[in-house]
């Protein structure tokens, strides 16, 4: 028998998440601008929540220029990450990578955008399944699934790569 917040039902969410590249770098963004924030002082890529109708390529195009202010030229889906969170919330969240882009980089309002050397990328403060996807997009070419459950202590206690 499992607890639920406030008896909620589980809830599930579709978002995307994209990491543009230029010049060996990830454009990321450190979440340090919004207030409950889950990600807060985390690093990550640009992306958010499908609104409805949107197929995951119009939630990327949109997301990203709102996020960025870039139009993204050349971009591809890399894999599917399904995050389990405690016992209540899933996210399938619909990974891409982006390397030809237009228009200014502008101001976000939900964190500082910085382009970061790939290499780098492991020594920041992200969440350790990230670490995880990062090793796969930088050693596979292939499309990739991927599940990680993590606990209500922001545990990584499981990983499974298909």
């Amino acid at each position: 028998m499992s607890s639920k917040i406030d008896n909620q039902k589980p809830s599930s969410q579709l978002t995307t998440l994209c990491y543009i590249e230029q010049d060996g770098n990830y454009l990321m963004m450190h979440r340090v601008k919004k207030k409950n924030d889950i990600n807060k002082d985390k690093w990550i890529g640009v992306g958010g929540h499908f609104e409805y109708g949107e197929t995951p390529e119009e939630c990327l195009l949109r997301e990203v220029k709102e996020e960025t202010g870039l139009t993204l030229l050349n971009y591809r889906m890399r894999g599917i990450v399904t995050f389990i969170y405690g016992e209540d919330v899933v996210e399938y969240m619909h990974l891409f990578t982006a390397d030809s882009f237009e228009g200014e980089l502008t101001d976000c309002d939900e964190g500082e955008l910085v382009w970061i050397p790939k290499e780098e990328v492991m020594n920041l403060p992200v969440w350790e399944g990230d670490k995880v996807f990062f090793k796969l997009l930088n050693e596979r070419d292939d499309f990739f699934l991927l599940k990680l459950r993590y606990n209500r202590d922001d545990v990584l206690e499981e990983v499974a790569v298909h």
